[in-house]
């Protein structure tokens, strides 16, 4: 995803991290979500080793035996957590399958934990067969969850709203790290499907760093395709459905996909590592200043786990 010419804002992080705060940084970053739905983030903090090691335990883990993968597979909590095996999951109206198999990482929480009890946070799914997943992946989720906070914080200036109106609302959410393996397409794919068809993320905020081959697409507001491409060593950001609910979508959920490649490219695979920042699943999703008493984060999430066949 490296080039001179990014196709979506590139923003500074350093012009907020250490105590700056910077206004500018804030306009940026909510203008150019407002504008296109996604941004580049430079100055970040997060080490290429930190991406080195959880993508050298990616392939690791993909490279594992099926029979082995599917082990760690929990249809019954909707997938949240563990493997989802190739082809499972389409996108909502779409029933061709997506290209791609994953391995969902979430927040540990005590056994006693409310969240776990009841089955809202359900528990991770860590391959015994690589000691090594969990304390990699565990790190990964804490750093990028970091990142985020600070970016719903700008975000809570941006709009106006009570400073730690965002970052609170996460507390004990149902964040998770999906980290994806999208195979060599060593034959053609079926009829109508891609590596990840279009569709808008679910969730409040997604945090993807570069992944390891091309393919990203965004539409634009003219309903073109347009190809993320972005500086090296960047953080894309990009908002969804729920924080399109919240704001009247000020702050929209654009649609995106990752297409299949073509020539020499059809033989290599490629992997991503998005994490997605979710509410706390009692917390009730409506327009900013509304009285109506809308829609939980856990019943928002069931109904579109369903449309998309992970539930």
């Amino acid at each position: 995803m490296a080039t001179l010419h990014p196709t979506i804002p590139v923003v500074d992080f350093r012009d907020w991290a250490d105590g700056r705060m910077s206004p500018k940084f804030v306009q940026d970053l909510g203008d150019g979500l407002s504008k296109f739905g996604f941004v580049a983030v430079t100055g970040h903090g997060v080490a290429p080793w930190i991406l080195d090691r959880a993508y050298d335990t990616a392939r690791r883990t993909f490279a594992l035996p099926d029979g082995v993968k599917k082990q760690y597979e929990t249809p019954q909590d909707g997938r949240q957590r563990g493997y989802t095996s190739f082809g499972v999951e389409h996108a909502k109206d779409n029933p061709a399958p997506d290209l791609k198999e994953f391995w969902h990482v979430g927040r540990t929480l005590a056994q006693d934990h409310p969240l776990h009890v009841s089955g809202d946070i359900p528990p991770n799914q860590f391959p015994a067969e690589l000691p090594a997943f969990q304390e990699v992946f565990s790190d990964y989720f804490d750093r990028i969850e970091g990142f985020a906070l600070c970016l719903l914080d700008a975000l809570a200036q941006y709009l106006g709203v009570q400073a730690g109106f965002f970052r609170n609302m996460t507390d004990d959410g149902n964040s998770i790290v999906r980290i994806i393996h999208y195979p060599a397409l060593n034959e053609p794919p079926p009829a109508g499907s891609v590596r990840a068809a279009q569709h808008e993320d679910i969730n409040l905020m997604t945090v993807l760093p570069a992944s390891t081959a091309e393919g990203l697409e965004l539409m634009t507001n003219d309903g073109e395709w347009m190809a993320v491409t972005t500086p090296p060593d960047v953080l894309v950001v990009d908002t969804g459905d729920m924080m399109k609910l919240l704001t009247g979508g000020v702050l929209p959920a654009t649609t995106h996909r990752v297409v299949n490649p073509s020539g020499d490219a059809m033989g290599k695979e490629r992997l991503s590592m998005p994490f997605f920042l979710h509410p706390h699943p009692d917390f009730r999703l409506k327009p900013l200043g509304s009285t109506d008493d809308g829609v939980t984060t856990r019943d928002f999430l069931h109904e579109r786990l369903r449309a998309i066949g992970v539930a």
